[in-house]
C-alpha cells in the first residue's frame, strides 16, 4: 500500500507534484498513522514519524513522490460569543482551565459540541449557538515541547 511518510507545509507545495485532494476532520489532521482514502479514491497508509497537526493547505507526501492536498472538512461545532471582550476573554479562561481545544477569533471562540461546556458558558454571560465550518484550534503556547 502506497505510504505517505511525511507534512509538506502549504508555502512549499508544489501544485505540478499534487495528485488528489484529501478532505478531514480535526481529528484526522492530528494523526500519526491511517489508512486513508482521498476525495478521489486513492486508497494510502498515513504513516508519521510522530503525531504532527496538518493544517489545511498542507499536503501529505507520499513514497512514490507525489502529494495528496489536506483541505479542513466543515464540522459541528459551537460558536462561543459574549456581550463584551472582557466576558468573552473570562469565558475563554474557563475554558482553557478545562484543557479544551479551541479556534479564537476576533469575536468568538469555537469548540467540539459538548454539552457541559455550553451550560458552562451560558451559566457565565455567554451565548451559544451550533455551526458548521474547519475546526482550526490553537496549538497552544508549548506545541512542540518535548517532555521527555
Amino acid at each position: 500500500m502506497t505510504r505517505a511518510l511525511s507534512v509538506v507545509r502549504r508555502p512549499a507545495v508544489k501544485t505540478a507534484l499534487v495528485a488528489d485532494r484529501i478532505t478531514l476532520d480535526h481529528e484526522a489532521r492530528n494523526r500519526r498513522r491511517l489508512a486513508m482514502t482521498s476525495d478521489g479514491g486513492l486508497d494510502f497508509l498515513l504513516d508519521l514519524p510522530r503525531p504532527i497537526a496538518i493544517e489545511d493547505g498542507d499536503a501529505l507526501a507520499l513514497d512514490d513522490g507525489r502529494l495528496v492536498e489536506v483541505c479542513a472538512a466543515d464540522e459541528d461545532l459551537v460558536e462561543v460569543t459574549a456581550g463584551t471582550p472582557l466576558r468573552l476573554a473570562k469565558i475563554a479562561w474557563h475554558l482553557g482551565n478545562r484543557h479544551t481545544p479551541a479556534e479564537v477569533a476576533e469575536e468568538a471562540i469555537y469548540v467540539a459540541p459538548d454539552h457541559v461546556l455550553v451550560e458552562m458558558v451560558r451559566g457565565l454571560g455567554g451565548a451559544t449557538r451550533t455551526v458548521r465550518r474547519p475546526f482550526r484550534p490553537e496549538k497552544g503556547a508549548y506545541h512542540g515541547h518535548d517532555h521527555g
